[in-house]
């Protein structure tokens, strides 16, 4: 495998062992498919970063989400053009993603990180106890945690970088709670996870404005689906069945292609649909006109921002900007902008 980097560097990039690299590296045997994949991506994110590899403050920092792949993957696009913005600072990526994850696992990671070392960690994660507790950890050895788009309000988090979730939530209302008017009908609200905060705040937030200004509408909550088509669909299929009103959707934690597909299946039309976030999923179905309105905030704005704070504890002299909401934007097919 080519590479002009030291072992130890592309060891401690991809968050293995010298040893472990060193194996991949020679094509020793016993080697894991998904370790040989990681030191490659290792070595990938090391290429990127030599052009910007200047004379300035190295941070090496983790981006650790349980989220499904669509959002991930827009999420390591906004990081990474992000970066050179930061010049002559130098911040290098390490991403750690899972589409499902059990909290026990996601300790472990956290743990694991902050043993081996990092400047700083961008955590999307569930509010649970074991989570605030990994956290605690990690500032007590002087690491900075920042939550992504769903915050740890009750944990020594240093930031929180995204929207105002319930401000997101109470816009999907009004926008939904317009177009159905005093016709009325049920509203499917779609959660990938009731453990994560940001979108219970968006449910909450979306509760609150339709039972103040649009009695009409009902509201029937589905959860656990993890933003997943297969689970989604199937939590989707099984609300329809039970609830022949139902005829808008607020999705927020995504899976589409699979509500809309269960949709199509019971010969049951959408009358609004509302949904989170300008991946590439969402910009199709948007261009399409198969959903309405995308509730979309620059994820690059949340990056600066999770930068800005890890460089307030690693450089107290940076003198960064303190993190601020992202600002949320009704999207439709006349406004999508042409790139996250």
């Amino acid at each position: 495998m080519a590479h002009l980097f030291l072992v130890k560097d592309i060891a401690f990039q991809a968050g293995l062992s010298t040893a472990t690299v060193d194996r991949v590296l020679n094509g020793r045997p016993g080697v894991r498919r998904q370790t040989e994949m990681r030191v490659k991506a290792a070595i990938a994110e090391l290429e990127k970063q030599v052009g910007a590899d200047v004379a300035g403050r190295k941070l090496t920092i983790d981006i650790v989400m349980e989220t499904p792949e669509r959002f991930s993957t827009a999420v390591r696009a906004a990081f990474e053009a992000e970066v050179a913005t930061f010049l002559p600072t130098v911040f290098r990526c390490r991403f750690h993603f899972a589409e499902v994850i059990r909290a026990a696992e996601l300790v472990q990671l956290l743990d694991r990180i902050r043993l081996r070392g990092t400047h700083g960690i961008v955590l999307k994660a569930p509010d649970v106890p074991d989570i605030v507790a990994a956290v605690a950890r990690l500032d007590a050895a002087d690491i900075p945690v920042v939550t992504l788009v769903t915050d740890l309000p009750n944990s020594a988090r240093s930031a929180y970088a995204g929207a105002d979730n319930r401000a997101a939530g109470e816009t999907a209302a009004y926008l939904i709670g317009r177009l159905l008017g005093t016709s009325g009908g049920k509203a499917l609200v779609t959660l990938s996870s009731g453990r994560f905060r940001g979108e219970e705040e968006r449910e909450i937030g979306f509760r609150r404005v339709i039972r103040a200004h649009y009695p009409s509408i009902g509201i029937i909550e589905i959860s656990e689906g993890h933003g997943t088509d297969a689970a989604t669909g199937t939590l989707v299929t099984a609300a329809l069945a039970d609830d022949p009103s139902i005829n808008a959707v607020y999705s927020v934690g995504g899976g589409n292609r699979a509500v809309l597909a269960a949709f199509e299946v019971a010969s049951r039309p959408v009358s609004v649909f509302v949904a989170h976030d300008l991946d590439a999923d969402n910009r199709a179905l948007l261009a399409e006109r198969r959903i309405d309105f995308v509730l979309h905030h620059d994820l690059r704005t949340d990056a600066r921002s999770a930068f800005r704070a890890i460089m307030a504890r690693a450089i107290p002299a940076s003198r960064t900007a303190p993190a601020s909401f992202s600002a949320v934007e009704i999207v439709t097919p006349y406004n999508m902008p042409t790139s996250q």
